[in-house]
């Protein structure tokens, strides 16, 4: 949650990663793209030895996430561990950074970690620095445009190339490519948006959750009317309005009731939902859905959350998704959970797995949490997704996303439609 509604979320931040050797200046040169002593500068290798992020604003890239990571040479096994935490940033980077000290030779660690970032289609820069030590940085340029790579060369002590280097970024910024947008593709200028908002206990006395900021501001930069009532007012909100709204958005705790109250002939869904198709791939949550009704007494299941908020004692991860899901089965079920950035790699264990909206983190680590799941052949869900189903309600929750609807099919459903469609 940001500590005020002008504050950008890290959700929504482009995440810089800055990769290479230890010693090679990567501290150095986050201290020089920033003009802050943000991280800790020292002669002796392996000084910075977890990932550290900071979210902060670098001109004129806007805001920004960037974090320091360990060595991708660092050894021994607690070496290991490090550079495994390393590798695990890639998961959640925008744009990669990775430096080679000037007048050094690119070897297998640069070309272990170039790979996997182009497995990922991760807009890279490649940097020589203290190119004030060392003017020689012939080799490093050479093996970057072997890999087609922007090159900068830069000096953090002299700031020589630091701003090309955040001219480079600006280039190759994800953001230039595409601007998504949580509900912008289903409305017009002039529509009428009722987002229903219950008072959250999770939320600080004074404000909304994040999922609810986002959505209003969304409506708004798109020209829409947005209203916004509690699930009490709702009904008579529908009824004094001069026209009928386009979208009805709900906190997936009110379902039923804004179900109830809203005509059928409006459309229904939840923030949770938005948030699904917002970060990640929505037909692929939908479809693991269908994994609930699989569920028997005693299967695994594994509730996962992209923050570390203040959990209440009616907990929607750690109360009332376990209730309802015991309810569905008759019976105990085997409960994980897992907080923040601690997503476990092996889920194989698992019979289903359960994931909030996500509004705390940005969409590269959201699929990536799904591709984890494919991967292992786990059904994986979405709270809003999950809610809607138990309460039979999901239909409807999915009438403005046709094609995620689908996924509600059986497979050989799903390809007659597309054979169809096709004709």
């Amino acid at each position: 949650m940001p500590s005020n509604l002008n504050q950008t979320p890290s959700g929504e931040r482009v995440h810089i990663s800055i990769f290479g050797r230890r010693n090679s200046g990567k501290s150095s040169l986050i201290n020089a793209l920033t003009n802050q002593s943000l991280a800790i500068v020292s002669d002796v290798a392996g000084t910075t030895t977890d990932p550290v992020s900071k979210a902060m604003e670098i001109l004129p890239i806007g805001p920004v996430v960037i974090t320091d990571t360990a060595g991708i040479d660092d050894v021994g096994d607690l070496g290991k561990k490090r550079v495994e935490k390393t590798l695990r940033v890639l998961e959640n980077t925008d744009l990669a950074v990775l430096i080679i000290e000037s007048g050094a030779e690119p070897g297998e660690w640069e070309e272990d970690l170039v790979a996997k970032i182009k497995e990922r289609d991760i807009p890279l820069v490649i940097c020589a620095t203290k190119t004030d030590l060392n003017s020689d940085f012939s080799s490093a340029k050479k093996w970057a445009t072997g890999h087609s790579a922007l090159f900068v060369p830069v000096s953090a002590a002299t700031r020589d190339g630091i701003e090309q280097l955040k001219s480079a970024l600006v280039q190759i910024s994800p953001v230039a490519i595409s601007e998504p947008t949580i509900i912008g593709d289903l409305i017009t200028g002039g529509d009428i948006v009722v987002l229903v908002v219950p008072i959250d206990k999770a939320a600080p006395k004074g404000r909304l959750i994040l999922p609810q900021v986002m959505t209003i501001r969304d409506a708004l930069d798109h020209d829409a009317i947005a209203v916004t009532v509690k699930e009490r007012e709702l009904y008579e909100c529908l009824r004094s309005l001069g026209r009928k709204p386009k979208l009805v958005i709900t906190d997936s705790q009110a379902f039923l009731k804004v179900n109830a109250d809203t005509p059928p002939d409006i459309w229904m869904t939840s923030f949770s939902i938005l948030m699904a198709r917002y970060k990640g791939d929505l037909a692929r949550f939908v479809e693991g859905a269908r994994a609930i009704d699989d569920l028997k007494i005693g299967s695994r299941v594994l509730i996962s959350e992209g923050c570390t908020h203040h959990q209440q004692a009616d907990d929607i991860g750690k109360v009332q998704i376990p209730r309802w899901l015991r309810q569905m089965v008759g019976g105990e079920l085997d409960f994980g959970f897992a907080s923040g950035k601690d997503f476990p790699p092996d889920v194989a264990s698992y019979d289903l797995i359960v994931h909030c909206g996500g509004c705390m983190l940005n969409p590269r680590e959201m699929r990536y949490r799904q591709r984890v799941a494919s991967e292992a052949g786990i059904p994986m869900t979405n709270y809003g997704v999950l809610l809607a189903k138990v309460h039979g309600i999901l239909d409807r929750a999915l009438e403005p996303f046709p094609l995620a609807k689908l996924a509600l099919e059986e497979p050989e459903a799903q390809q007659n439609f597309k054979m169809q469609r096709t004709i």
